[in-house]
């Protein structure tokens, strides 16, 4: 194959396109402006950064994004390998610890033959096949270069946060206990306490702390699957409790009783002396959260060792420019792939990415193409963010709402998702038998 594929931009998306791509024996420059210019959330020069949480979410596939994650290990994905290699424990959920997570995606992607690394930011969209996988933080002058590639279609934006860490050895321990909600998987969980006087004062506090004033940005939406705690509180006095600082199904050993509310701390590493805070997605002043987040009894000494930022991100209006292959309707050797087209979360930006480097890897070796359908979380979601019918486009992690329904009647939602997941994956490895060099 003489034709080679550019693809802008090494994260999760950029990543996925270019092993996909690689695998089927064609040629791929793959554009990344680390380490010469940083985004202002990025902190590592290694590909595949993990901006904000640690974790890929359930790994349950009658959960929708652990079906996602299934079809994506079928199908060979860079990213599920590298998840599967550097897990850490999470329950029933798969996370990572994030630095060896990079540094292997890092060291698949620079050692393929048919992979050239081009270190240096991409301005202006090049000729040829075109993978565009700059993500949710693409610098201001692509950013313009799309927009003038796309004059009738609106460039959108949201903002998104990511939590803090703290080191272990500085937690209290003495103020916790360790567990999964409901015992589900292993106590992989450190869980703090608050009792309601507790909690009524985090709440008090948390609400009335200083934020970052986002003064260089206009549109100042928030992502709801993402949102700092300090606006879940705004919103309510039990509302963080109805979400992130849940206590049901988090009983206390200690006491025999479920608490008030509970913050619950994952493991960010496989040494495990890194912890993040659950949810606790923030645009704090890193002052205010040393004081705020302190006042949780098990953290009142704790030592932040990354504070919370917030940074904003950027998405085009896919169902009006996308077909279903992630390609630009007006131009389709640009295509487009990850939370740049809408797509939200680490799982479904890679598989975005998949997606749109198999389907180019079988247009360019004439191929037909593989067309996900509907039944699986992969096609869904490209079906979503391409449907044409859709207004007011919002950035959308995947769910089983997305994905088409059963032909018969099936009682129970656990019972439906699985069998959902079942038809899914019988699916998948049919098609698996045509991506398979």
């Amino acid at each position: 194959m003489t034709v080679a594929v550019k693809v802008i931009g090494a994260g999760l998306a950029g990543c996925e396109a270019a092993w996909q791509l690689a695998r089927k024996g064609i040629k791929t420059e793959l554009y990344e402006m680390k380490p010469g210019k940083m985004t202002p959330a990025h902190i590592s020069t290694d590909f595949a950064e993990l901006v904000c949480s640690n974790s890929l979410r359930s790994s349950d596939i009658s959960n929708a994004v652990g079906l996602l994650k299934e079809e994506m290990r079928l199908l060979g994905s860079l990213t599920i390998e590298a998840a599967d290699s550097t897990k850490v424990p999470a329950g029933s959920a798969l996370a990572v610890d994030r630095e060896k997570f990079s540094a292997f995606i890092t060291e698949k992607i620079k050692n393929h033959p048919k992979i050239e690394i081009k270190s240096q930011e991409i301005t202006d969209i090049p000729d040829g096949f075109v993978i565009i996988a700059t993500g949710p933080l693409t610098s201001d002058k692509l950013s313009e270069s799309i927009s003038q590639l796309l004059p009738e279609a609106k460039t959108l934006s949201f903002f998104d946060a990511a939590a803090p860490i703290v080191a272990y050895d500085s937690i209290n321990m003495e103020m916790t206990y360790l567990g999964s909600r409901y015992d589900k998987g292993e106590a992989d969980y450190i869980n703090c306490p608050l009792e309601q006087d507790e909690y009524m004062d985090f709440y008090t506090q948390l609400i009335s702390a200083e934020t970052v004033e986002l003064r260089e940005f206009e549109n100042k939406k928030i992502f709801e699957g993402c949102m700092p705690i300090e606006v879940m509180a705004k919103r309510g006095e039990d509302t963080m409790r109805f979400g992130p600082l849940k206590p049901v199904g988090l009983r206390n050993p200690k006491t025999g009783k479920t608490p008030y509310a509970v913050v619950q701390l994952r493991c960010d590493n496989i040494e495990g002396t890194l912890y993040n805070l659950v949810g606790f997605q923030t645009n704090l002043k890193f002052s205010e959260q040393k004081r705020v987040f302190g006042i949780i009894p098990a953290l009142k000494n704790a030592q932040f060792m990354r504070y919370g930022v917030m940074h904003k991100n950027t998405y085009i209006d896919s169902p009006r420019l996308l077909d279903r292959y992630n390609r630009l309707k007006i131009d389709p050797r640009i295509r487009f792939a990850g939370q740049i087209t809408g797509v939200e979360g680490y799982v479904e930006s890679a598989s975005s990415g998949l997606l749109t480097g198999l389907e180019t890897a079988n247009e360019l070796t004439g191929l037909p193409p593989l067309n996900f359908p509907k039944a699986t979380a992969i096609g869904a979601l490209a079906l979503y963010i391409s449907e044409s019918s859709i207004s007011g486009f919002q950035p959308m992690n995947i769910n089983f709402g997305l994905i088409a329904p059963l032909d018969f009647v099936i009682k129970g939602k656990k019972n439906k998702n699985s069998a959902i997941a079942e038809r899914s994956l019988t699916c998948v490895k049919a098609l698996n038998e045509r991506t398979t060099v």
